[in-house]
């Protein structure tokens, strides 16, 4: 195992195209890090530069305490797991899976050791005989982890492992290959543009978004305590949603969100997490509220400065939950550059309406009655509120 150290790593293509801007990262001797973004945003590039499939224009990769700028591939202790597979169809499982090792003349035995090690780990004992053709999507993707396994490598690297499985499997997959990892300890960076499946194994996440590192933290903090817009409507699914507003103050220090017609009336524990919201009073700023922090009132009750007015356009029960696309009376915050984008890679964009009302989507609980055009008022867990400045996008928190 390996400590993995990125020092203002670039990579400029030869077109002049730059795929990565001054990234700094250190993963953690046995850590789980996982890199998600936008397809084209980097993160593929910069984990070709650790595994040493890509050059590296600026900076330094350490893995250890060794410089590897200059280190091929094959000299950098890396075990590379990619989207394709990248199983040889003539070989047999067990020849696929033990490859490496014949390739660097390890004794037979110990070769043959190895890679049925690793084929009790993954489920793959009854399956070394055949052949890759034979096999399943999820099992081919076992053996392509089984010739990463057995190499006992310092860290390994994964681009995007699962993106070509169905949704059951990769839900299955992700699960065992978080499990491999605890269990081995092998320090993993992990390459994916699913937020789910970043967020659900790794120990921490880095946010890329054009080649900028935009935040990076554990899971939970990502979700709690986004630093801008993008990372907080990129995290989270349904994506997060964005009103317009303006902060008023009053004399007794109450904070209120005037959104045209409608106001929120902010809880005290708002401006105590966030006191640079102080300077915000009577300036616009952009409201972000996630969609499991909005009930139907019938259900969670009317509450005086939490309470909203809506239409439903859109209900479609999941059996657990019931997503309903709202429109509202209200500013939609679609103007900033990261909302925009974010519309556009998510494609959460909401269900089109005729005369431009403000779209929300709302996570229900699946007793709720609405229907299809149905007036409804709904419940704002305001304490769960986002805030962000409407100029630079930057999360409202400290002063």
């Amino acid at each position: 195992m390996a400590r993995i150290a990125l020092s203002h790593v670039g990579k400029v293509y030869e077109d002049g195209t730059r795929a990565v801007a001054d990234l700094n990262i250190e993963v953690e001797d046995g850590e789980f890090l996982v890199f998600v973004g936008p397809s084209g945003c980097g993160k593929t590039a910069a984990l070709r530069m650790v595994a040493g499939l890509e050059t590296i224009t600026e900076g330094d990769v350490r893995i250890g305490d060794k410089l590897v700028n200059n280190v091929p591939p094959r000299d950098r202790d890396v075990a590379m797991v990619f989207q394709s597979y990248a199983l040889y169809p003539h070989l047999t499982v067990r020849d696929n899976i033990g490859f490496g090792l014949q390739l660097r003349k390890m004794p037979k035995a110990e070769v043959r050791r190895r890679v049925e090690d690793a084929a009790r780990t993954l489920g793959l004992s009854e399956y070394l005989d055949r052949k890759p053709r034979n096999l399943s999507g999820g099992q081919r993707q076992r053996v392509a982890m089984g010739r990463a396994i057995v190499r006992q490598p310092q860290a390994f690297l994964m681009d995007e492992p699962l993106s070509n499985l169905d949704a059951k499997l990769r839900v299955q997959m992700r699960a065992e290959i978080g499990k491999l990892q605890r269990d081995l300890g092998v320090t993993t960076v992990y390459v994916t543009h699913d937020q789910v499946e970043a967020m659900t194994l790794g120990h921490r996440v880095a946010v890329i978004r054009k080649g900028v590192l935009q935040q990076i933290a554990p899971p939970q903090e990502l979700y709690d305590r986004p630093t801008n817009l993008f990372v907080a409507g990129f995290i989270g699914s349904p994506a997060m949603n964005f009103l317009s507003a303006t902060v008023l103050r009053d004399d007794n220090d109450q904070y209120t969100l005037e959104m045209g017609a409608e106001t929120l009336v902010l809880p005290p524990s708002v401006p105590v997490a966030r006191p640079a919201l102080a300077g915000y009073v009577d300036k616009p700023i952009v409201v972000g509220i996630r969609p499991e922090d909005i009930e139907d009132a019938s259900i969670a009750g009317r509450q005086p400065g939490r309470t909203l007015p809506a239409r439903a356009e859109l209900v479609e029960p999941l059996g657990s939950d019931l997503m309903v696309h709202l429109s509202m009376d209200l500013p939609q915050a679609s103007g900033h550059e990261d909302i925009a984008e974010l519309a556009e890679e998510t494609g959460e964009g909401g269900v089109a309406i005729a005369d431009e009302r403000a779209v929300v989507v709302a996570r229900f609980s699946p007793r709720s009655q609405v229907k299809v055009g149905d007036p409804v008022q709904i419940t704002v867990a305001t304490e769960q509120i986002h805030l962000f400045d409407a100029t630079t996008g930057s999360a409202v928190w400290d002063a």
